[in-house]
């Protein structure tokens, strides 16, 4: 136990310094005189909820932060290989959505699916796809027997869907990852390099000066994910896997949910 925490320190220690270490070295670059119109997008500013302007710095800062947090773990190598792939995929796909999709007003998988079937590819049907095969793929990495891979992939790619659900008001999402992380702390350690991440940047996630945005809840979710299912026999993997089925559909309701007990 002892070792074992120990590790998860140094993980959560090494995901914080990266994670801060890059969302400072991007916030001290010179910014333009003037901000890009139109469809260009840049990861220098957003309008929040709340109509104020922060970065989506904290996105790319906490998927560097919680690959190298993952990265050092004393892991097998198929644990390690479908955590920075998950981490990865999960971020990359995030980071086109925030491109590519920020003005579209279309949200949910309904939304998505339906563009989708109509013959349009959206951002979000990206993200989508691109997230779930990631998590099927890591989940195969890490699933001993098939059922096993496939309700890993499952949970890994529906963990990065939850967070991303919640992240409605600054805060959301960073709590959920520490909560929801915490209990795996003393196993594998997995759990401590996402939560690492967020302790670097949560200050100024609630200070509404930045957000995560889609790269950064999609990955720390993704990382969460891997870190559920280490360890998980079959039993531990359907109870969560439908939990996570649950909530996405009925994502809406969750993310109302979450406005409405920030707002009071």
């Amino acid at each position: 136990m002892g070792a074992a925490f120990s590790r998860a320190m140094t993980s959560g220690a090494v995901a914080a310094a990266v994670a801060g270490g890059v969302y400072r070295a991007l916030r001290s670059r010179p910014r333009p005189r003037r901000q890009r119109v139109g469809r260009q997008r840049t990861w220098r500013q957003r309008t929040n909820y709340a109509g104020r302007t922060v970065d989506l710095y904290a996105g790319p800062a906490a998927v560097l932060g919680a690959a190298a947090g993952t990265a050092v773990l004393p892991l097998p190598a198929r644990t390690r290989c479908a955590a920075l792939l998950a981490v990865l995929a999960a971020g990359g796909c995030g980071a086109y959505d925030d491109l590519v999709g920020a003005d579209d007003p279309r949200r949910g998988f309904r939304a998505h699916l339906g563009a989708l079937r109509d013959g349009e590819v959206t951002s979000g049907a990206v993200k989508l796809l691109g997230i779930g095969g990631a998590g099927l793929v890591a989940g195969a990495l890490v699933g001993e027997r098939p059922v096993d891979r496939v309700l890993a992939g499952v949970v890994i790619a529906g963990t990065a869907h939850l967070v991303n659900l919640v992240d409605v008001r600054p805060g959301a999402a960073a709590a959920t990852v520490l909560v929801l992380g915490a209990p795996g702390l003393p196993g594998a350690g997995l759990a401590a390099a996402p939560m690492g991440a967020v302790a670097a940047l949560v200050a100024d996630d609630l200070g509404e000066r930045t957000m995560f945005g889609d790269t950064g809840v999609h990955a720390l979710g993704a990382a969460l994910g891997v870190a559920i299912v280490v360890g998980r026999g079959r039993a531990g993997l359907v109870a969560h896997a439908a939990g996570l089925v649950a909530a996405a559909a009925y994502g809406d309701r969750i993310s109302r949910a979450v406005r409405v007990l920030s707002d009071r």
